[in-house]
């Protein structure tokens, strides 16, 4: 079987942990929210909180793997963006907001358990 490409890995990986936040009681506002500055992958909510969740996929453990690839650069463009969609839908810029990071590692992530990292980093 030929292996998946990196837009299909990321595509599975997303939904496996779109999956996975709803089993826990969130909800879905947006996929795949772009802006000039970047993209949100999901932003969710939970209970009255908006969460935007970064979901990051690695093959392998190399270079940090899924967790070492969000640096600071990654964290203020993510932040940038939040901010661009808080902006765009006012509905939601009263409520409080964290940064939540969902990792997956391995091909096909089998065997490898899905990490959620709630309130991964402040901004």
């Amino acid at each position: 079987m030929p292996h998946a490409s990196p837009t299909r890995a990321g595509n599975a990986a997303e939904d496996q942990a779109l999956g996975h936040l709803q089993g826990h009681g969130l909800a879905l506002l947006a996929r795949n929210w772009r802006c000039k500055g970047g993209e949100l992958d999901l932003v969710m909510l939970d209970a009255d909180t908006v969460v935007f969740v970064e979901v990051r996929y690695r093959l392998h453990a190399g270079f940090g793997g899924a967790l070492g690839s969000i640096d600071g650069r990654k964290q203020k463009r993510l932040a940038l963006a939040a901010n661009l969609f808080l902006q765009q839908h006012p509905r939601w810029a009263a409520h409080p907001c964290r940064f939540d990071v969902v990792a997956l590692q391995g091909q096909g992530h089998a065997g490898q358990p899905l990490l959620w990292l709630k309130n991964a980093f402040e901004c």
